[in-house]
């Protein structure tokens, strides 16, 4: 297996819907009826039973499903040293085009840094001694990107935020962020990780039409801050071993079914293909992610880019012969080898998960299985 090869033909965006005996088991908890060292069990096993899942699926990144998480990042954010958890005012993400997801989210509340007990780095080492049995699998890891944190702070503060007084310079703000990443990177690169992904919504905010207006309107740059992402994210790649793959993950927000942003990538494509990722997973499942043009910013022949032509979001299969046809159709800005497809995003980025069923889930997997074959 080697670094080339990642991100793998078909791959997958890591969140996987829970099983029910999570869900119980989570409701016993907030009961009072089982204690956190009973659900991690019952996490343990169902995480066991994924990862075996994967193998039959073809799946050669394997993750844990995300399982442990109620989000895909918050849980990995509020664990940050100088980043707190909080129940703002009015509802989280209200703005989801569908259902509203529960009300939690992060502010800064100190200095930022890698946090070196960080309860997701056993969860990994958890994972990795699943996974790596046969020499055929790579565990991977999934945080969201040190951007989320950006976002939250200055484009989408609800006002409670005192993230002007921790860091009257923001250029070191940016350079926290970074830094705190580059821990993070080496930490998980300790433990045998050698496939790492940043989930990222930020890139989505910032393509979004109507947000650009927003952020204009008070006086914002939303260019300017898309460079600044660039640079945060180039810094924190700073120094990456030479056999860690790390891709990141596009999203135009994922919760129950519902979406945050709209919006092609062309606003944003520049800046997006400046980083220094090894692979860029990129939702292209609707209307609303746009056409194949602002792939032609893509320049890195060292880099893959992942196609999410089949969603998570609803359980009606794809036509097989329109995605391949869209896979000969992006061939024509890059070549098929640094091509790779998946689904769109997770199937469950929160734990409530998407709508469609478990064998449902699987068959998406499998007609991604089915493309590749014809097409590679």
């Amino acid at each position: 297996m080697t670094k080339q090869t990642i991100p793998f033909t078909v791959d997958h965006v890591g969140s996987f819907l829970r099983p029910q005996a999570i869900h119980a088991a989570r409701r016993q908890v907030k009961a009072g009826t089982l204690s956190q060292e009973g659900l991690r069990e019952i996490e343990d096993a169902a995480i066991l039973e994924l990862v075996a899942q994967q193998k039959a699926a073809g799946i050669k990144g394997i993750t844990d499903g995300e399982f442990r998480r109620g989000f895909w990042h918050i849980d990995f954010l509020e664990n940050l040293n100088g980043v707190t958890g909080y129940v703002p005012e009015a509802g989280y993400n209200q703005t989801f085009k569908g259902k509203a997801a529960p009300s939690y989210n992060i502010r800064v509340t100190g200095p930022i840094s890698f946090n070196q007990e960080h309860p997701f780095l056993a969860d990994f080492v958890f994972l990795k001694n699943a996974v790596e049995t046969d020499g055929e699998h790579l565990a991977k890891a999934t945080i969201p990107s040190p951007t989320m944190i950006l976002r939250q702070e200055l484009l989408a503060n609800d006002g409670s935020g005192k993230i002007h007084e921790i860091y009257p310079n923001l250029t070191d703000f940016y350079t926290d962020l970074a830094t705190t990443y580059q821990s993070a990177i080496q930490a998980f690169y300790a433990l045998g990780c050698r496939y790492l992904q940043f989930d990222d919504t930020n890139w989505a905010f910032l393509a979004d039409a109507n947000k650009r207006n927003e952020l204009t309107k008070k006086g914002i740059n939303p260019d300017e801050i898309a460079d600044i992402c660039r640079d945060i994210i180039n810094q924190a790649l700073t120094n990456k071993p030479e056999d860690l793959t790390i891709t990141t993950h596009i999203c135009r927000g994922n919760h129950a079914s519902s979406w945050l942003f709209s919006g092609g990538y062309e606003p944003i494509a520049e800046a997006l293909f400046a980083t220094n990722y090894d692979g860029f997973f990129l939702e292209y499942d609707s209307d609303r992610s746009g056409d194949f043009s602002p792939l032609r910013h893509w320049h890195s022949p060292n880099s893959k880019v992942v196609l999410g032509l089949v969603t998570s979001k609803f359980p009606e299969l794809e036509d097989r012969q329109a995605i391949e046809a869209r896979i000969n159709e992006a061939t024509e800005f890059i070549p098929l080898e640094n091509l790779s497809i998946s689904p769109q995003c997770g199937f469950a980025s929160t734990e409530e998960g998407n709508h469609l069923t478990n064998e449902e889930q699987w068959a998406k997997i499998q007609l991604l299985q089915e493309i590749a074959k014809d097409i590679w």
